[in-house]
C-alpha cells in the first residue's frame, strides 16, 4: 500500500532510512510552524558514503513508488544530503554536521517522534 498522507509518507521515508542503518532518526512535524513543508525527517549517517547510500536508497524506493524530489542537494559531498519532496524534507547528516546545524534545537517547539522500528513510533511534544 502506498502511503497517502504526509505523515504516512514521512514514516515511510524514516523506514527507508532505517533500511540503510541510519542513526538517530527523528521526524519533526512542522505543519503548524512552517508554510514551507509539513515534516522534516532528520537522520545521521556514519560517513560520506553512508550518507550517500541512505539518500540513494530513499530516492530509488520513492521513485519506484512514483515520487520524485523537487530538489536534492549535497549528495555528492556526503556531509549533508537534502531531499525535498515538498511536504517532506529529508536531511541526512554526518554526526559533526548534524551537531553544527542542530535542526532539532532550531525547531524545538515542533512535535516530534523518534523512529526506531516501523511498529515503534513514539510521539512526544516538547
Amino acid at each position: 500500500m502506498t502511503p497517502t498522507s504526509s505523515k504516512e509518507r514521512a514514516n515511510r521515508v524514516a523506514a527507508l532510512a532505517a533500511d540503510r542503518k541510519a542513526a538517530d532518526i527523528v521526524v519533526l512535524e512542522l505543519t503548524d510552524l512552517s508554510s514551507v513543508t509539513d515534516y522534516f525527517v532528520v537522520c545521521t549517517g556514519r560517513s560520506g558514503i553512508h550518507v550517500q547510500a541512505i539518500a540513494q536508497h530513499i530516492l530509488e524506493e520513492l521513485r519506484a513508488e512514483g515520487e520524485r524530489p523537487i530538489a536534492r542537494e549535497g549528495i555528492e559531498n556526503g556531509q549533508w544530503a537534502l531531499l525535498d519532496y515538498g511536504d517532506i524534507v529529508v536531511h541526512i547528516f554526518q554526526p559533526g554536521t548534524r551537531q553544527l546545524y542542530d535542526l532539532e534545537r532550531l525547531w524545538s517547539s515542533a512535535p516530534r517522534w523518534t523512529f526506531e522500528e516501523p511498529s515503534a513510533i513514539e510521539l512526544s511534544r516538547p
